[in-house]
């Protein structure tokens, strides 16, 4: 008998101690691969270029930009990686329009509408609206809260001519908030200042047009051929991403340094995207095609993760990998980092799935107050159900140097921030080999 129970026990152990050898051994082999090139050294040198006092602070519209993206683009062709633009090369270039209202006149059923009680939003330098034209027709009661409603019709993709009750007059021309940069777009929206909706009316707007060129750098890995029993590896994407623009050159602080260098926000980052792309092209395990995007704008607005979001079918990107800000020590020390809305896909339990044994360890975002998840370029295409998660070690409490001219190379723990860079790429093993498909996020619970 007990002959029997010790081969039934032995039986018993070989099932849980060979899967978990089995898997030690793929962690090992991965680390192994991983140590011979997410390097410190290699870590250090693209961060120091980056924040360098010759980069100007990478602000948007600005040389020191221009010349951080053309780095990035010589990175990625080091890399390997396929340029994702065509003709454009690594560079995804589009345009901001900056529409400054110059005239406005109109009646509504013969009376004269007051100039300032019209603010339109578009990017048409004259524009003339009447009951005929076939604009949606949109009202902003008494009761409503203007902004939130204003934003609604802005956001819906249609033309609007909107009537907004008078009680809204002390605040109506604070909409002009909303006339700053914006894509170029054949939508337009009126707010008109009224009493009531009118049965016949003629708005005439002129505008100044100009318009700012940007430029994401965006390279990719191609998934595999299609593995047996999955989904087409080639037409689902996996992307890993971070902001590379900053706040530039402003006023001296009391040690007269007038740059902004961004180590942190968001070199750091951007230097996270150029050695995983360096990684995942030497291993080249992914049967998900790997896209590695670095954002512009993203201090002054966020354009530039909004239009690379919009090249892509949201239903096939798998997941996003965001990174902002990984190279201070998080609230739980080194070898850490959370995840931003951790708790609306199970992509963070994949992730630390994929971790267990390396001593590494992600958490969920701890600063639920400052709603990290709707600030970071991932939201856009959480927005669409993407399980699209910002990855970071920001003390959002107390992160002594954000946004000053302080935020420079020395005050970083590279060696940490290495670390953090091995943990993404591991962790998102069976992600970008089709094994797991994080759950989507659930779009209609977002604010």
């Amino acid at each position: 008998m007990l002959i029997a129970d010790m081969t039934i026990l032995t039986g018993y152990m070989k099932k849980i101690m060979l899967p978990a050898l089995a898997w030690l051994l793929v962690l090992t082999a991965e680390a192994q691969k991983i140590n011979r090139v997410i390097k410190e050294k290699a870590v250090k040198k693209i961060e120091k270029k980056l924040s360098a006092d010759d980069m100007e602070g990478r602000a948007t519209f600005t040389p020191g930009i221009d010349k951080a993206a053309d780095f990035i683009a010589a990175e990625f062709k080091k890399a390997g990686l396929i340029p994702a633009e065509g003709d454009n090369g690594y560079f995804q270039e589009f345009a901001l329009v900056e529409a400054t209202q110059t005239a406005a006149s109109g009646n509504t059923d013969g009376n004269e509408i007051n100039p300032s009680d019209i603010v339109a939003l578009t990017t048409k330098a004259t524009l003339t609206v009447n009951e005929q034209s076939g604009y949606e027709t949109g009202v902003i009661n008494a009761d409503d809260r203007l902004f939130n409603k204003a934003y609604a019709y802005i956001s819906s993709g249609k033309n609007y001519i909107v009537w907004v009750d008078t009680a809204h007059s002390k605040s109506f021309s604070n909409l002009l908030r909303f006339k700053r940069e914006t894509f170029q777009s054949d939508i337009s929206v009126l707010f008109i200042l009224a009493e009531k909706a009118p049965a016949a009316y003629t708005v005439s707007v002129q505008h100044t047009i100009s318009e700012k060129k940007l430029k994401n750098v965006v390279g990719i890995i191609p998934g595999k051929s299609q593995p047996a029993g999955q989904s087409n590896g080639k037409e689902e994407y996996v992307i890993f991403s971070a902001h590379y623009d900053h706040l530039g050159i402003g006023e001296a602080d009391k040690n007269g340094d007038r740059i902004f260098n961004g180590a942190n926000d968001d070199a750091a980052g951007t230097t996270a995207v150029i050695m995983l792309s360096k990684y995942f092209s030497k291993i080249k395990n992914n049967e998900r095609t790997l896209v590695f995007a670095a954002f512009t704008a993203e201090e002054i607005g966020g354009y530039g993760s909004q239009y690379f979001s919009k090249q892509y079918d949201p239903g096939k990107v798998m997941a996003m990998f965001n990174i902002e800000m990984i190279g201070t020590d998080s609230k739980w020390g080194k070898n850490s980092a959370y995840i931003t809305g951790y708790e609306k896909t199970d992509m963070g339990k994949i992730l630390e799935k994929n971790l267990a044994g390396t001593g590494f360890t992600f958490y969920p975002d701890p600063y639920p107050d400052q709603q990290l998840f709707y600030r970071s370029d991932n939201a856009t295409l959480a927005r669409l159900g993407v399980p699209a998660h910002t990855i970071s070690t920001s003390k959002m409490d107390n992160e002594p140097f954000y946004h000053t001219q302080g935020d420079e190379i020395e005050t970083l723990d590279l060696k940490n921030m290495t670390e953090i860079i091995k943990a993404i790429a591991l962790s998102s093993r069976t992600i970008i080999s089709g094994e797991d498909t994080p759950s989507r996020v659930d779009a209609t619970q977002l604010k």
